[in-house]
């Protein structure tokens, strides 16, 4: 034996021989049931841990984790062999352990392709019982675990064995992760996240997870053969500690469940990328505390209602692409979201009348989008006042009359201000030089110059209207993916900043 190794050997062996000492200090610090607390097993398997040099472990949790890993990344993998110490000097890139009553045991299992040395699932990856037999497992993780000609389906037994200590479970990216959501993970009873991000799962949202009562985070995103609807139990006063709720991106059906107004704790609620259809529930008012609300690409109804200008912590308030939402903007009450909304997207939603003046007094506001829409009338003045806009849509609407922004307006903007497509709008060539002319808009024939041309399209210093899409820029000033997401829940850069 190599002095280095002997080194090492002799290094571990004390390590091991102090835990056996300090058992009696930790005894009782760790989350424990009672089945080997003091154990004379307990005792044995730190005897032996310490002749053996390793790190004390119960075998049969070695063994568990050992058969279960290699049920995923496929059975040449010789895990006694590489990692006879996992919780001690031969570490599992992307297992961690913790100590109970002076034994080790797996608390975290993390499998795929995050870094290289990472553990990756094989061709024909698979679950392994032992799994369940990882009495002490906190956390559970896939990434791109499952590939698409691999189709597995998530246990639906055995998850009632890790109701007492699992709290993070998550799958993302695994085409090969099919069938549908089991109703078991709702025994979960210490589960705070629960991710399931671009998988190909099917069938609808088990109502069984409304029992997820310390549940913190739910995204389910990304799973396009998901449809049904949303579960009335997920919103029930059960949910107080719940902050991100992230439906998006599956094909979820049917009307928003009031309920969902009783998770008075939630920050973060994106439902986008659906097949929802109804009005927005009154009880969605009561979210005191939301900060994104993200309902984009549905088919909702009913208008905007006036109760949302109440829910003063809203930053991004995203609602594009239903166009039969209709009804129109509230004449007052914006000033009550000022300071906070940064993002307000209600592009192609069927709005009609006018632009209110009042909106002038969100100061906080950022990025505004009406376009595609049917708004009439003039366009205030006092909205190129706002002392954050960075972006404006106001194209393909009705609007008419002279754009009355001044020349530094336009400069600053540039091409993120669009009122393009409104037929009756023209600007001030007096007001605004042709370099910075509003494009796709026509010089007011009252005050062309004599012998100027006062045509639309390229001429009268219009120029050519630029390709953009007011949704696609909202899509990223919020980052909702997330989010986040899963998520989102992942969700822009509005949800990914609250992930736990």
């Amino acid at each position: 034996m190599s002095p280095t190794r002997r080194g090492r050997r002799m290094v571990a062996l004390g390590l091991a021989l102090l835990l056996v000492v300090l058992r009696a200090c930790c005894a009782g610090q760790g989350v424990d049931d009672g089945s080997e607390s003091d154990s004379p097993a307990a005792a044995a398997a730190a005897a032996a841990a310490a002749s053996a040099g390793t790190a004390p472990m119960e075998e049969k949790q070695r063994a568990a984790l050992y058969a279960a890993i290699e049920g995923f990344v496929g059975k040449d993998w010789n895990g006694s062999g590489l990692y006879p110490d996992p919780c001690g000097w031969s570490p599992i890139q992307g297992v961690s352990c913790d100590l109970f009553n002076g034994l080790w045991y797996p608390s975290s299992i993390s499998i795929g392709p995050v870094l290289d040395n990472s553990l990756q699932c094989a061709p024909d990856a698979k679950f392994s019982p032992q799994l369940f037999d990882l009495r002490r497992l906190r956390t559970l993780s896939f990434y791109s675990c499952f590939p698409a000609n691999n189709p597995t389906a998530i246990p639906a037994a055995g998850w009632e064995k890790l109701s007492g200590t699992l709290e993070t479970l998550e799958f993302r990216t695994n085409p090969g992760l099919a069938g549908a959501i089991p109703a078991s993970l709702g025994r979960l009873a210490s589960l705070q996240s629960l991710v399931l991000v671009e998988n190909n799962l099917t069938g609808g949202i088990p109502a069984e997870l409304g029992a997820l009562a310390k549940l913190r985070r739910l995204v389910i995103s990304g799973n396009y053969g998901l449809s049904g609807p949303i579960p009335a139990t997920l919103g029930n006063d059960r949910h107080d500690q719940l902050l991100i709720v992230d439906l998006s991106k599956n094909r979820l059906t049917g009307s928003l469940p009031p309920s969902l107004g009783a998770l008075r704790g939630l920050l973060k609620m994106d439902l986008s990328n659906n097949l929802l259809q109804g009005s927005i529930p009154p009880s969605l008012g009561e979210l005191k505390n939301l900060t994104l609300l993200d309902l984009r690409n549905n088919s909702l109804t009913g208008g905007l209602p006036a109760f949302i200008l109440g829910m003063s912590s809203l930053q991004d308030l995203l609602l594009s692409n239903n166009p039969q939402l209709g009804g129109t903007l509230p004449a007052s009450g914006w000033e009550k979201m000022s300071g906070n909304l940064a993002t307000l997207d209600l592009s192609n939603a069927g709005l009609t009348g006018a632009i209110p003046e009042s909106m002038a007094a969100l100061s906080g506001l950022r990025f505004l989008a009406l376009d595609h829409n049917r708004l009439t009338g003039s366009v205030p003045a006092a909205l190129a006042r706002l002392p954050s806009i960075g972006a404006m849509y106001l194209n393909g609407n009705n609007l008419t009359g002279a754009l009355a922004f001044a020349p530094g307006f336009y400069q600053r903007m540039g091409r993120r201000f669009a009122s393009w497509d409104n037929p009756g709008l023209c600007y001030d060539v007096a007001a605004v030089d042709a370099a910075h002319a509003p494009a796709g808009v026509v010089v007011c024939k009252s005050l062309q110059e004599p012998g100027g041309g006062g045509g639309g399209g390229e001429e009268g210093g219009g120029g050519r209207k630029p390709e953009a899409s007011s949704s696609l820029m909202a899509s990223s000033s919020s980052a909702l993916a997330g989010l986040s997401a899963a998520g989102f829940w992942s969700v822009a850069a509005v949800l990914g900043a609250v992930l736990l």
